[in-house]
């Protein structure tokens, strides 16, 4: 296994100027016809990309050809003219492709995952971003059992053949790299719009599901047309295509797939109703659907040089959707949302030995690089260019960016480079948020005499994974300075640039609180000893500062718990005034009431042990419920609304509140509680509340006869026995385990479905308490199903393997469970390289 490095990049030898494809689909193979028009751009072999293909004819110019070299990754044919055709027959397995990538079968659809190398399992080609071609696409299949036949493009041609067959043709007006190449044959049912552009191009839009689902399409149909709208707004890009079409399948490694004009989803992000769906799948649903729109020209029209790059397309277009998505509901929620995910799973990510920069040097599989740093902290590292140049310049240099780049594959440089065509900043200075890993802390000191307010920042940047020094950073940093009122003094954007820097304020008078990374400007960790962060959980302006303060408030009194085994009286009372507030925003008041999790509680622990700090957590919230029963309770009756199932920011903002409550009031384990909690799963109608009071129940006195009736309801509903799935598996009761294996039997799992292995497998993988149980059984069962899951799904494995990041920072007993499992994983026979660069990095 070799890795592959930036520094080896070679712009590709030949140009694929135009293909022209033919599908010929059928129930044990798919026949591949593969028409390129090639033009040589230096003298060397061609090489095609292929695997697991069988080649059935080759023609050179029309003629037979037989002078080439073939072996298990690609097709070399020496001596080529300067500009040439070449004909390509080949037989592929769709229905054996359980990888799910390239061309497979999801049920009874056929449909393509080609990000990031996929094609090369459809037929030969310069599998590589850089090379873009215009496609035409043909796809044949039997009417009866396809009547939906769909590739990119617009719809040229169809009509019906012999045998009761029938066939599309498609054309792709715009340039695109493989990656982007999509197909879609199946018995579908839709449902159709339209959206007029402002240059008033009428695009027909189209959803396509399983029959029978087709209702559940309406909120997504929404999006899209939110989206559609909002790009158009806020960043002058319309839609350039006549038609766009979206498929749900059930089978799908990813999210989503942004392929031009034909998006591909995990039908988790596309099918909703209140009967099957949770609050906070509509508003995934509504994310996901725009994230995979706005790659129309942050993906697509201009697309990536190389996969090194790819957080040029996916950090981008995640700020896209999050900014999107605050202006569809609440900004100041949005950002809170936002960064505590970040923190939640790409903090922990960066320490652990898969860290990596969100534009890395090196990989051995590209697939593992899907990652929460490519993605979210790429979107971050926009988000600082967008503070650093303003709204309106940002603005301007993002058109820059797309009238200059546009139709091109490009590199990160050539992003950033338009950002300085527009405005000066220490671009170079800037930059190492692309080559550097780890997350930065800035080590905060102040001082207060004769009315100067001095704030002194020291940077503390950890070393690489593998030992290497690494540069202070750049970037901006909000902070604001209240008065003992909670009034604001003064708030300002400082740029940070040196590795210690001292900043006076004169003519304060008196000593300040210092609230500090306002509205999240810089994905840094603050190390402050001095926070008044208790004053700023009850008064701050800011809600992110507010939130991070009261989760740190909380993580001091927890720290206090495992020391002396009591509570802080300052925070429970402060914690009392938010539960008591009226006058607070409700979605505000939901966030500022959840307690730390576990995977925040070990941000900072290098000796990890889960039980002392699980069982400190449920002392807190034991303590909390019991002084506060009564306000808790007022708080559900007030917000209880059985009928409700609108989804508005409102609605949503009502449901969480009374959820909050109720999770607490269940540390109580009372019979009033419980049988809240049951009445709430049998009375309300949205699957939001019945899914919570399931899960609360099971974690806390156990749900057999809810299960029960839940599996009875819907076993027939893949997603939604995803939920019922993912409430056993993060079950903090004893023998979750034994349940999570006993499930693996049941008749609505099934291992090539990775949803279902995401819900089962996956949040086991999560829950803590089982998974690092002192027994070591809960290492064993996970490494147990990577090595099972590496023969069927390469992918998946090796995100379940991931499980195993925190092994550096377990206790020596844990470590050293851990250790025989990596090792077992590491010593299989075949074992893929995305597992094996995954176990391999984490054994160091």
């Amino acid at each position: 296994m070799q890795n592959i490095y930036l520094k080896d990049y070679t712009p590709p030898a030949y140009d694929i100027l135009k293909c022209e494809l033919i599908f010929d689909l059928f129930e044990d193979r798919a026949i591949v016809k593969n028409k390129m028009s090639i033009k040589k751009i230096k003298n060397t072999p061609l090489e095609l990309n292929g695997e697991e293909l069988t080649l059935e004819s080759i023609k050179l110019d029309g003629t037979n050809f037989n002078n080439y070299i073939i072996d298990d990754k690609f097709l070399t044919i020496k001596n080529t003219p300067e500009l040439f055709t070449l004909e390509l027959i080949t037989t592929i397995y769709p229905q054996e492709n359980s990888s799910l990538d390239g061309l497979y079968k999801s049920g009874n659809i056929f449909c393509t995952q080609n990000e990031p190398e996929g094609f090369r399992r459809i037929t030969y080609f310069l599998d590589r971003p850089d090379c873009m071609s215009i496609f035409t696409t043909t796809v044949i299949a039997d009417k009866q059992k396809y009547p939906t036949l769909l590739s990119n493009g617009n719809l040229k041609e169809s009509g019906d053949l012999e045998a009761d067959r029938h066939y599309t043709i498609w054309e792709d007006p715009f340039l695109k790299p493989t990656y982007l190449f999509a197909l879609v044959a199946g018995d579908l049912g839709s449902i159709s719009d339209n959206f007029i552009t402002k240059s008033k191009n009428n695009v027909e839009l189209n959803i396509y599901c399983d029959r029978g689902n087709e209702s559940k399409c309406t909120h997504a149909m929404s999006s899209l047309k939110a989206s559609m709208k909002w790009d158009e707004d806020v960043y002058d890009r319309e839609y350039d295509l006549n038609i766009f079409n979206i498929v749900a399948v059930d089978s799908f490694n990813m999210g989503a797939m942004e392929n031009k004009g034909l998006n591909i989803f995990n039908s988790h992000y596309v099918l909703a109703s209140s009967d099957t769906a949770t609050d906070s799948d509509y508003l995934g649903i509504e994310s996901v659907i725009a994230h995979e729109y706005f790659h129309n020209w942050t993906g697509n029209r201009i697309t990536c040089r190389d996969w090194f790059q790819l957080t040029l397309k996916e950090g981008l277009t995640v700020f896209r959707d999050q900014s999107f998505s605050a202006d569809m509901n609440s900004a100041t929620l949005q950002r809170v949302s936002d960064a505590r995910a970040l923190k939640q799973r790409q903090f922990l990510e960066d320490s652990s030995p898969t860290s990596h920069p969100i534009k890395p040097e090196s990989y051995l599989e590209i697939n593992n690089f899907y990652t929460a740093t490519i993605y979210e902290k790429g979107a971050e590292v926009i988000r600082m260019l967008h503070t650093i140049l303003g709204k309106d310049n940002y603005k301007k240099a993002m058109d820059y960016y797309f009238k200059t780049f546009d139709g091109q594959a490009v590199r990160t440089e050539d992003f950033l480079n338009s950002m300085l065509e527009i405005y000066k900043f220490d671009l170079e200075h800037f930059k190492l948020w692309y080559s550097q890993e780890r997350t930065p802390r800035l080590i905060v000191q102040e001082s207060y005499d004769n009315s100067t307010y001095r704030l002194s920042l020291t940077q503390d940047i950890l070393d690489r994974v593998n030992g290497e020094k690494q540069k202070h950073m750049y970037y901006p940093l909000k902070i604001a300075l209240l008065d003992q009122s909670s009034n604001m003094i003064i708030e300002q954007t400082l740029l940070i640039s040196k590795e210690s820097e001292t900043f006076e304020f004169k003519n304060i008078n008196q000593k300040p609180v210092l609230s500090i990374n306002r509205e999240f400007s810089a994905p840094i960790n603050i190390v402050f000893e001095n926070s008044e962060d208790i004053f700023l959980m009850k008064y701050d302006s800011d809600a992110y500062v507010r939130c991070e303060s009261a989760t740190q408030a909380a993580i001091k009194t927890i720290k206090k718990i495992l020391k002396d085994d009591e509570v802080d009286s300052e925070y429970m009372d402060a914690y009392g005034l938010i539960v008591n507030d009226n006058e607070l925003d409700l979605a505000l008041k939901a966030q500022l009431l959840e307690l730390p999790t576990l995977t925040t509680l070990i941000q900072d622990d290098n000796n990890i042990d889960f039980e002392p700090l699980h069982n400190a957590l449920e002392k807190l919230k034991k303590e909390l419920a019991f002084k506060y029963e009564e306000s808790l309770y007022k708080i559900y009756y007030k917000y209880n609304e059985a009928s409700n199932r609108s989804i508005n920011h409102n609605a949503i903002a009502r449901r969480s509140l009374k959820n909050r409550a109720l999770c607490l009031l269940m540390s109580l384990s009372n019979f009033n509680v419980i049988n809240l909690a049951g009445a709430q799963y049998y009375d309300n109608s949205t699957m939001n509340d019945q899914v919570i009071a399931l899960d609360l129940l099971e974690t806390n006195v156990g749900a057999s006869a809810q299960l029960a009736d839940f599996y009875l309801q819907h076993k027939s509903d893949t997603l939604v026995m995803n939920k019922y799935l993912s409430v056993i598996a993060s079950s903090q009761r004893e023998g979750t385990l034994k349940r999570v294996i006993k499930l693996q039997d049941d008749p609505i799992y099934n291992i090539k479905v990775p949803n279902l292995v995401r819900s089962l497998v996956g949040v086991f993988a999560r829950n803590y308490i089982h998974f690092h149980a002192s027994d070591g059984e809960g290492y064993k069962f996970i490494a147990d199903k990577v090595i099972c899951l590496d023969v069927v799904n390469p992918q998946i494995a090796a995100g379940i393997a991931g499980a195993f990041k925190l092994y550096p920072r377990m206790n020596i007993h844990s470590k050293a469970m851990m250790k025989i499992e990596l090792e077992r994983i590491l010593n299989t026979p075949d074992l893929s390289k995305n597992v094996y660069e995954i176990v391999q990095k984490l054994l160091g």
